[in-house]
């Protein structure tokens, strides 16, 4: 009877100390997750929340990567995705390419229009690498240490329309602050946003948008 409870506690002390080990990795990251709304989710993430977080870990490691081949395996297969260069998504002037285009962006090397810049009106005429370089992947978002689930962490000068533009998409805001991040001079956080709609079943990428405080 004594070995058994001695057996018990071993394999209670073990889980315990299992799970302070991955709590400590865990803040040792400094990452931090955030749900909709306010109150910060650190400690878990929502069932229903845990396809979406997947898929845009998935993406953004593909685009890290330039592997578009992968990445156009979970474009929506009939709206493909909007290239949003700002906050403000504009349909009539973003780019929106389709999966089998978007699987063929490492060998492109046209020129697009891809929207405006802001203040000055000029077109943004860029090659699919430029555009990446400048308006999507500028950071490493892989290492992003802030997370919005369906939240947008930080806003800028543009006006922020996802959800009135497109009101069934979830998104995911991979968000990296600016260096000083105690003051009202923050001005060089940038966000890169994942948004997702549903399509039989299955949630698929629609949405590539960038976010900062645009000159």
């Amino acid at each position: 009877m004594k070995k058994t409870v001695k057996y018990i506690i071993f394999i209670v002390a073990g889980l315990i100390a299992g799970f302070l080990i991955s709590s400590v990795i865990f803040t040792a990251t400094g990452f931090s997750l955030f749900g909709a709304g306010s109150e910060e989710r650190s400690h878990s993430v929502k069932k229903n929340n845990q396809e979406l977080i997947s898929l845009a870990l998935r993406a953004v490691d593909n685009i890290k990567h330039n592997d578009f081949q992968a990445l156009s395996q979970i474009v929506h297969p009939e709206l493909g995705v909007v290239f949003s260069p700002y906050a403000t998504i504009t349909l009539t002037t973003n780019k929106c390419f389709p999966a089998e285009h978007i699987a063929l962006f490492g060998t492109d090397s046209k020129l697009y229009v891809w929207g405006v810049y802001a203040g000055s009106g000029e077109p943004i005429e860029l090659t699919v690498a430029d555009y990446f370089a400048e308006f999507v992947f500028d950071r490493d978002y892989t290492a992003a240490t802030v997370i919005g689930v369906n939240q947008i962490i930080k806003s800028g000068n543009a006006l922020e329309n996802i959800a009135d533009v497109l009101p069934d998409v979830k998104f995911i805001d991979f968000h990296i602050p600016g260096s000083e991040k105690d003051s009202a001079e923050d001005y060089d956080w940038s966000s890169l946003r994942l948004g997702f709609e549903e399509f039989e079943g299955s949630l698929w990428l629609t949405v590539i948008l960038h976010s900062e405080i645009a000159e």
